[in-house]
């Protein structure tokens, strides 16, 4: 079973729709800034968190989604990098994304005050450029965005040298439990 987390006006069929707003298409009407989610454990394989986590409190919400997910289920998460002018326009983000930022929920790497935290056994992330409307900038970005994509130094590279003056979009990460 596949799990659509905070779908707006996205909801997807064959899937569980789950939103704060009673509307058409939505299975589910529920705030995730609440936990427990009103799921059973290990309920769905698949996880889709777009656009919903810089709204939220993000570390109940991931555990309560680990607690949801069956082994080896897939949490699918988008979410807007911190260089994204994004952030900034919309006054109900509440967290900002580095494309480090779900290491922390990543069982081999190390942080010494993590208390409480379910994990996950691998990632795959992607930093997703802007998609200029000019035929020379959107060429550029698609260059440097596979460059970057190429290795987690050249996301840390990326995020901590000059070359983030070319704001990225959005961060796409995949966790599997």
């Amino acid at each position: 079973m596949k799990l659509n987390l905070g779908c707006g006006h996205d909801c997807r069929e064959g899937w569980v729709n789950l939103d704060i707003k009673e509307r058409d298409g939505v299975d589910v009407v529920h705030d995730l800034n609440k936990v427990p989610l009103p799921f059973e454990n290990e309920e769905f394989d698949y996880v889709l968190c777009q656009d919903i986590l810089e709204h939220v409190n993000v570390i109940p919400l991931i555990n309560e989604i680990h607690r949801i997910l069956k082994k080896g289920g897939i949490l699918k998460i988008r979410v807007p990098h911190f260089t994204s002018t994004l952030n900034y326009e919309d006054p109900t983000h509440k967290n900002q994304f580095s494309i480090r930022t779900f290491d922390y929920f990543i069982k081999k790497v190390g942080f010494s005050y993590k208390r409480d935290i379910r994990y996950f056994s691998k990632t795959n992330k992607k930093l997703i450029l802007y998609k200029k409307k000019n035929i020379f900038l959107r060429i550029i970005n698609r260059f440097l965005e596979n460059w970057i994509n190429k290795s987690e130094e050249r996301h840390i590279m990326y995020e901590t040298t000059f070359l983030r003056i070319i704001p990225a979009f959005n961060i796409e990460i995949i966790l599997i439990k």
